[in-house]
């Protein structure tokens, strides 16, 4: 490609995203299926990282690292679904030049991210069976909160380079993008003249960066199921077979859909295949993640019941306190008896259901 084409005018100044087309009937019933779905990602990761936060007993280097990993999730899943669900509703369906390489910039930067946080999470686990006497020695504060930080920005730096080479593409027309997202595939294109070395660079960073990040993940995980065979206690080896499941359930759906989609992005797979691979990495998966770890963790299903339970009691000490003002701002008015009488039954029936709770939580911290 020569220097004038690269200079040419951008005159596409928005795209439309074509979404899933369809009668207004379904996409009114897309919006419903994909809110629901987008509420529930944001409840269960949301409830892992308020879990790793207050429950002591989780502030340990993996569960730090799950807590940070669920937190990627929910900005990972928010870069695209909310604009996928105005797009249900909207007859325009458009999203300016600028908004369309933001979004395409931060989805796929928080997907690399995810990414080097799985390898992350091997190498720990690696460290804790293969080297359990010299894990506390070796994983300190200092290095765990190194590796945090190093897996949320790493993604950012390294997607600079494939951002800014697609954007220069010239964009002269048609605008539309068959897609719910602005995904590089389409972007490149949609662009006027054929880029092969933009196409070989973008494919190549993506080429290296998922089979190095997976043969990273399989080798460390190798090691692990070769120190856990080894082990002698049958508790110890369903513990960690459990753990490494959970994580390698994970890499599975999250390597094995992208793997897919981008090493080979001129393959030319139907667009609605594309639809439903890209569907699946950036919806489904953030969504199964927080079952996949908190039905196969103990210590992780018993912080979750416990922060249910803590959010119960604080609020019916609300409605206790709120029914407790409630009474004596009618009782300084002057409130008719029968009006006082009701306010006055409403506090008791929730000091009962506070008194039976506190000795509910008691007997079962007793336990």
């Amino acid at each position: 490609m020569n220097v004038s084409s690269r200079e040419t005018t951008q005159y596409v100044s928005h795209f439309i995203l074509m979404g899933f087309p369809s009668r207004p009937e379904m996409q009114l019933l897309y919006f419903g299926l994909f809110s629901v779905a987008y509420t529930l990602t944001l409840m269960g990761n949301t409830a892992i990282v308020c879990a790793v936060r207050w429950d002591q007993r989780l502030h340990t280097p993996m569960y730090i690292l799950l807590g940070n990993f669920s937190l990627l999730e929910i900005c990972y899943v928010t870069t695209t679904v909310p604009n996928m669900l105005a797009n249900f509703l909207s007859t325009s369906k458009s999203i300016s030049f600028v908004s369309c390489f933001a979004q395409f910039y931060f989805f796929f930067s928080l997907g690399c991210d995810e990414g080097f946080y799985l390898c992350i999470m091997a190498f720990d686990r690696y460290l804790a069976v293969c080297r359990p006497l010299h894990y506390p020695r070796i994983m300190t504060k200092q290095l765990y909160t190194g590796l945090v930080i190093f897996g949320w920005s790493c993604g950012f730096v390294l997607f600079l380079t494939p951002v800014v080479l697609i954007s220069q593409l010239p964009f002269c027309g048609p605008n539309i993008i068959d897609h719910f997202m602005c995904d590089p595939v389409p972007l490149m294109m949609l662009s006027c003249s054929e880029d092969t070395t933009t196409q070989f660079i973008y494919s190549t960073f993506n080429a290296i960066f998922m089979i190095g990040t997976f043969l990273f993940i399989l080798c460390s995980y190798a090691l692990v199921i070769l120190a856990v065979l080894k082990m002698p206690s049958a508790a110890s080896k369903r513990k960690a077979f459990s753990t490494c499941a959970s994580h390698l359930t994970v890499v599975t759906l999250f390597f094995g859909s992208v793997t897919v989609m981008y090493i080979s992005p001129g393959s030319g797979r139907p667009v609605e295949v594309q639809k439903i691979v890209a569907l699946f990495y950036s919806v489904i998966t953030p969504l199964c993640n927080p079952l996949i770890y908190s039905l196969r963790n103990k210590e992780m299903k018993n912080a979750l019941r416990k922060y249910v339970e803590m959010k119960k009691e604080n609020l019916v000490f609300q409605l206790y306190d709120g029914k407790k003002n409630l009474r004596n701002t009618y009782e300084d008015k002057g409130a008719p008896g029968a009006l006082k009488q009701l306010v006055t039954s409403n506090m008791e029936l929730v000091f009962k259901s506070r008194t039976c709770l506190d000795v509910s939580v008691k007997g079962k911290m007793n336990v």
